[in-house]
């Protein structure tokens, strides 16, 4: 196989390959966490329990947060329907204009 230094390099600092160019032995790779042996299944109170623990690491919002974050959708959602609407409205008038419909 025929490769540049840089290759050559690049495959020794990965270990593949020692320092006179001959392949390196091959370590074993480990199997994906897929393929390892099932554990046993949790029950649904230690479920419920793992749940509410992970929640309790939640940082929520604050109430001023939800407010702002609310008046902020609202704006937008109000914006963005007008200037759909007013598309509407200008490409209706265009094509009943082009077809002499008025």
């Amino acid at each position: 196989m025929a490769m540049n230094r840089r290759t050559r390099r690049h495959l020794q600092r990965q270990g593949e390959m020692t320092a006179d160019g001959a392949p390196a032995s091959r370590r074993e790779r480990r199997q994906p966490a897929s393929a390892s042996p099932t554990t046993e299944r949790s029950g649904p109170a230690q479920f419920v329990g793992e749940v509410r623990s992970e929640l309790k690491k939640v940082i929520w919002p604050t109430r001023a947060e939800i407010v702002n974050y609310s008046i902020v959708v609202f704006i937008t959602i109000v914006i963005l329907t007008a200037i759909i609407a007013g598309l509407d409205w200008i490409l209706g008038e265009g094509v009943l204009r082009l077809f002499d419909v008025n």
